[in-house]
Formats: structure tokens, C-alpha cells, sequence
């Protein structure tokens, strides 16, 4: 990392953390709205994509991402917006992500990558020939209708090896929907309907064919313009659309034209590090506003932690999902939740939702280091925990015996 120039601008830590929650639609209280269509739209615009995960200890991670930042949100509207609106489409940035459906022609020179890049790595991996499905799969559901992975490859054996050992047709249809020939069309419970592309996607959108160039400079200012401040790497990293070798040729001419400026941002531990921002973007930092004092819980896939190292450069929060990690080494638990108080992180969670009795049972709190136990604070921490309750349908809140834990 090139040391700090002085000759470049300086932007102090306090200030990057501001913009970046400004940026994640954290810097203001859930909106309270009594509709919250347009607002749940213009939310995930804002964002660019919201993950989607399947672990529901308490409520699933894309369904965490949007409570957090609308306070009057529930399921069904995401799924209306999706399945009935179209305003949405279902495809893989770092993840599986639910996307503005405006962006999708920028996922066609993704698909044409990954169908090169995917299908010897497939193969290998599941050692069948899938490829021999493709005609079958795209022919029942042209002739039959949208299809989960059950509804094709009938007489194929089902391995009993884990999530990850498809069988052919299944792997045709995770093939099919990640180069671009299938779309999902929406969700039987968690499983993936998947249906011909032409079928879900509105024409209008499906026949406009960017250019590469096209594809590159909306990558890079979507990332920039969301993230406030990143190196060519971190846009690249953002949407996954590109490598970084373009994201880098991208910033340079993008800087030589005076469209973003080189600044030194500054980490919690006193470091700098050089980004890329807008003009305009540094010259507003004073007005940002100050996030709100209330504790939040966040999602483990919540964007504004997306990227670790960023997490820990900025808000000094060492962070790790410990799904994989055996129960005797993990050091907090199975899936923890981070909590945001204002623009510091002051703890992390165990929680999860006992529907049969109808209570969010409470498992442990670790708070950061250097963050004090105080009555205002835990009854804030205790106040978000019943809204959390209340949006899962609980109607009580349970604490296990000594929940509050000493700092790790």
C-alpha cells in the first residue's frame, strides 16, 4: 500500500465510517412508513444487491439485510416485488443475490465468462457429464413449465452425500441458471424455480447487449457510488462482473479524466490506505449525518460486512461466520449476529427463534472491547431484541442463565 502523500486528500476514520453506513442505509433510523413498496425498491437500488442465505436460526439473511433498514418491512413484500413486479432478478455477484432487474443486461458477459470458466470445474467436481442434460432440461421446461431440481432427472439416483452432490439434471439446471439460459423465477419454500430466461426477463431488457466497456464503467461507479471510497480491487470485488486487472485500467483513466480522485483513508489502528472517491464525494463529507444512537442487529451477510478486511480496517470488528467450524473450535458460536450501535460495532450475539413455543431465546452477547455494560444501552440492546422478535412472529423473549459474556 503506498504510504500517505501529502499531496493527497486525508479522510479520517470517524468520517469514512460515517459515509460508508451513509452508503449501507445505516446512517438514518429504520423507515417507518406504513407501505414500504417503493422504499423496499429503491432500498436494494441504493444497495445494488441484497445476499441471499438459507440459514434461518432467526429470520434469513436477506430478510435481516431489509428489517435493519426499514423498520415497517416484512417477507411478502419481498417476494412480491420479485416473483409478481419483476422488479428484481435472482443471480450470483460474490453470491447468490437478489439484483435490480434494470441491471441484468450487465450479468451477459459474466454469463459467457462463467460458461467457459464453470464447465471443466463442474465436471471435475461432480464427476458426471451434466452437459448431456442441457437439451432435456430446457425442452421439459419449454414444454412443461417452471421446474425445481425435483421435478427433472426422475430416474437419476439421488446421492445421499450432502447439499453439494447434484445429480445430472440438477447440475444442468445450476448451469443453465448461472450462464444465463434459465432464470429463477421465484421460490417453492427455499428451492429455486427455475424457467427459460425469455420467460421471466422483460424483453426490453433482455435484448439490450452492453459492450464490455459498458459493462466495466457501470461496475466500477456502481461500486464506488456504494461503497463511497475503494481501491480498483474492492470494485472489482463488489459485483464480481469483472476482474481486477479492468477495474484497475478503469480507475486510472477514470482519474486522469477527473472523475475520482486518489485520498488516504484512515484505518481504526492509525494507518492509511489509498482509495479512490468522487470529488463531489469529499467535498459533502461534513454534511454527512451522524447514525443513530439505537442498537441495531445485523445480519452476518450484511453488506456493510461483506468484505472483512474493510470491516476491520474500518470499525476494528474481527468477524467470522463459524457455520463450518467445529462446535469444540468455534469461539463464539454457530451464527452469531454483530450489533451496530451509531458508527461503532459493540458486540456480537447467539440467538435463535424457537417457533414451537413462540419465544427468540437469547444464548449469549459478547460485547466489543471497550465497550461498557450501561442501563441505557442494554435497554436499547433489549428494545431491538423485541422488535427482532415481533418481525419473526415471537411473541416472548427468553435470556439463558449469565447470557451477557465477558469480552473476548
Amino acid at each position: 500500500m503506498p504510504a500517505p502523500s501529502p499531496s493527497r486528500p486525508q479522510v479520517s476514520n470517524e468520517q469514512a465510517r460515517r459515509l460508508f453506513l451513509d452508503r449501507h442505509g445505516l446512517s438514518r433510523p429504520p423507515n417507518k412508513e406504513s407501505s414500504v413498496s417503493a422504499r423496499l425498491q429503491s432500498t436494494i437500488q441504493n444497495l445494488g444487491f441484497v445476499q441471499i442465505d438459507s440459514i434461518n436460526t432467526v429470520a434469513r439473511a436477506h430478510h435481516m439485510i431489509l428489517r435493519s433498514r426499514l423498520g415497517t418491512y416484512r417477507e411478502n413484500q419481498l417476494k412480491r416485488l420479485y416473483e409478481k413486479d419483476r422488479q428484481l432478478f435472482e443471480q450470483w455477484t460474490h453470491d447468490a443475490s437478489f439484483i435490480p432487474m434494470e441491471f441484468f443486461p450487465h450479468w451477459k458477459h459474466k454469463f459467457t465468462r462463467d460458461k467457459e470458466r464453470l464447465s471443466g470445474r463442474w465436471e471435475r467436481w461432480q464427476q458426471h457429464d451434466f452437459q448431456q442434460k442441457f437439451q432435456d432440461v430446457l425442452h421439459q421446461i419449454a414444454q412443461h413449465g417452471p421446474a425445481t431440481s425435483g421435478d427433472v432427472g426422475k430416474d437419476e439416483p439421488r446421492s445421499k452425500g450432502g447439499w453439494w452432490e447434484w445429480h445430472p439434471s440438477k447440475t444442468a439446471l445450476e448451469f443453465l441458471w448461472r450462464t444465463g439460459a434459465l432464470s429463477v423465477t421465484g421460490r417453492d419454500g427455499f428451492k429455486k424455480v427455475y424457467d427459460l430466461t425469455e420467460n421471466v426477463v422483460p424483453d426490453h431488457i433482455l435484448t439490450r447487449k452492453p459492450e464490455l466497456e459498458e459493462t466495466i464503467a457501470f461496475a466500477c461507479q456502481m461500486a464506488l457510488d456504494r461503497l463511497g471510497f475503494a481501491t480498483s480491487g474492492e470494485l472489482a470485488a463488489f459485483l464480481d462482473l469483472i476482474t481486477p486487472n479492468e477495474a484497475k485500467t478503469w480507475a486510472l483513466a477514470a482519474e486522469a479524466r477527473g472523475e475520482i480522485q486518489a485520498v488516504d483513508i484512515l484505518d481504526c489502528d492509525g494507518r492509511s490506505r489509498t482509495s479512490y472517491m468522487r470529488p463531489l464525494t469529499l467535498q459533502t463529507m461534513e454534511t454527512l449525518p451522524n447514525p443513530p444512537g439505537k442498537v441495531r442487529i445485523l445480519s452476518p451477510f450484511d453488506p456493510m460486512l461483506r468484505d472483512r478486511k474493510r470491516a476491520m480496517r474500518l470499525f476494528d470488528f474481527d468477524y467470522k461466520i463459524e457455520v463450518f467450524v467445529p462446535e469444540p473450535l468455534r469461539t463464539y458460536g454457530y451464527y452469531v449476529f454483530p450489533v451496530l450501535e451509531g458508527s461503532r460495532m459493540i458486540g456480537r450475539i447467539d440467538m435463535r427463534a424457537n417457533r414451537k413455543d413462540g419465544s427468540l431465546n437469547v444464548i449469549a452477547y459478547w460485547p466489543e472491547r471497550g465497550i461498557r455494560a450501561s442501563k441505557a444501552r442494554d435497554l436499547s440492546l433489549e428494545k431491538e431484541l423485541y422488535r427482532l422478535a415481533r418481525f419473526c412472529q415471537l411473541t416472548t423473549l427468553s435470556f439463558e442463565k449469565d447470557w451477557q459474556r465477558e469480552t473476548r
